[in-house]
C-alpha cells in the first residue's frame, strides 16, 4: 500500500462509508462504519461446530461461511438502516489473506458480488492490517507505534511509522500464542477456543505454584511457545494430580509474560509514542492489564481496543480498507486469495 502523508497521529478517514467481510478463519463477519462509527454489524462464530476437534476444521468452516455470508450482509445492512447502500458506499473492503483458503475464498467472491452488483470499488485487505486498525475504530493512535499482533496464526511485533510504513521487528520461530494456548486448554481437556477457557480456569488458580519457562530470552525479539507447551505436556506427565486451575494460570503467566517481555525489549531498543495490541490473545485480561501497566511505566500510551475488536470483525477489515482506499489502492475484480499473505 502506497503510504499517506506521515502524520504524528494515526485516525480513521471521515466522510467515507465502507462495508467491511471478514472470513479468514472461523468467524463470519461484516461491518459497516460511516465516519469511523459501526452503524452495523453482525459476527456469526462456528464454535460449537469445531469444539469436538479441538480446532477449526476447514472444509467446515468454508461450508459454513458459504451458508452464512448472503444472511451476515443483509442483517448488517439493515441493522445499519441502508436503504440503498450502492448510493453510499464509499468501498468494499475484504480479506483476501493471510487465512485458510477455502474460509478467505466466500468473502472475496462475496465482496466481488457486492462491487459489480452495487458498482461499489473493491478493496482487498490483510488480515493482520485489519487488526494493526482495530485501535483506531475508538481512539488516535500516536505514531510512531508499536504494535503486537497476537492470534491462533500469529505473533509479531511490528514498527508503525504510518498507514502502509511497516517493519517488522520480531514474531515467533513455531507456534503463534493463540495456538499454544489451544493445545494447552486440550491437554487439560477444555473446550475450543482454548484462550478463554484458559483464562476462565486461572481465575481459581494460584500460578506461583508451577514455574514454566519462557521462551528465547535475550536481546531478540523473537518468539517461541512450542517449549512451553512441551513443557506443560511434560509436568502433566509426571503430575497427574495437579489442579488444572493452578496449571493454567501458570501457563497463562508465562505466556503472557513471555509477550510482555518482548513488548519491553522493543521499548528499550526505540522510542514509541504508544504500544497497540491486536487479535484474539488482546482480549486476555492478564494480557491487557500487562501492558498498561508496562506502558504507564515507560511514559507511553496503551491502545487496547474493546474486546469484541481484538476476535476477528468486519470492522477492522473496514477501517484498514479505508486507508487503503483514500491512500488510492483500489483492487481489481480478478482479485486472488493469498492464503500466506505477509502484512511486511
Amino acid at each position: 500500500m502506497r503510504s499517506l502523508e506521515i502524520a504524528d497521529e494515526l485516525d480513521f478517514p471521515k466522510n467515507l462509508c465502507v462495508l467491511g467481510i471478514e472470513t479468514s478463519c472461523d468467524e463470519t463477519a461484516v461491518a459497516l462504519l460511516k465516519d469511523g462509527v459501526i452503524v452495523g454489524e453482525k459476527v456469526m462464530f462456528q464454535n460449537d461446530l469445531h469444539a469436538d476437534f479441538g480446532g477449526v476444521v476447514p472444509e467446515l468452516a468454508s461450508r459454513q461461511h458459504a451458508r452464512t455470508i448472503s444472511d451476515a450482509i443483509s442483517q448488517t445492512i439493515e441493522q445499519s438502516n441502508t436503504k440503498e447502500p450502492e448510493q453510499v458506499l464509499d468501498a468494499i473492503a475484504v480479506t483476501y489473506g493471510p487465512g485458510l483458503a477455502g474460509s478467505l475464498m466466500v468473502g472475496v467472491s462475496a465482496a466481488k458480488a457486492l462491487s459489480v452488483a452495487w458498482d461499489v470499488p473493491l478493496v482487498g485487505v490483510d488480515h493482520m492490517e485489519g487488526h494493526l486498525f482495530a485501535g483506531t475504530l475508538f481512539r488516535s493512535i500516536k505514531l510512531p507505534s508499536l504494535t503486537l499482533l497476537v492470534s491462533g496464526g500469529h505473533s509479531q511485533l511490528i514498527d508503525v511509522q504510518a498507514p502502509g510504513v511497516y517493519k517488522y521487528l520480531g514474531g515467533t520461530l513455531d507456534d503463534a500464542a493463540g495456538e499454544a494456548f489451544d493445545k494447552v486448554a486440550r491437554l487439560l481437556g477444555l473446550r475450543f477456543p482454548g484462550g478463554p477457557e484458559i483464562e476462565r480456569l486461572s481465575h481459581s488458580g494460584d500460578a506461583s505454584k508451577i514455574t514454566f519457562p519462557r521462551g528465547l530470552k535475550g536481546n531478540s525479539l523473537d518468539m517461541s511457545f512450542s517449549g512451553l507447551k512441551t513443557s506443560v505436556l511434560r509436568y502433566l506427565e509426571k503430575n497427574p494430580e495437579a489442579r488444572a486451575e493452578d496449571v493454567a494460570a501458570a501457563f497463562q503467566e508465562a505466556a503472557v509474560g513471555s509477550l510482555v517481555d518482548k513488548v519491553a525489549l522493543a521499548l528499550k531498543k526505540t522510542r514509541y509514542r504508544s504500544v497497540v495490541i491486536g487479535g484474539g490473545v488482546a482480549a486476555n485480561s492478564l494480557l491487557r492489564a500487562k501492558v498498561v501497566t508496562l506502558c504507564n511505566k515507560a511514559g507511553v500510551e496503551a491502545v487496547i481496543p474493546p474486546k469484541n475488536l481484538c476476535t476477528d470483525n468486519g470492522a477492522m477489515i473496514a477501517a484498514a480498507g479505508a486507508y487503503r482506499f483514500i491512500s488510492g489502492f483500489v483492487s481489481p475484480l480478478d482479485l486472488s486469495i493469498n492464503p500466506s499473505l505477509n502484512l511486511v
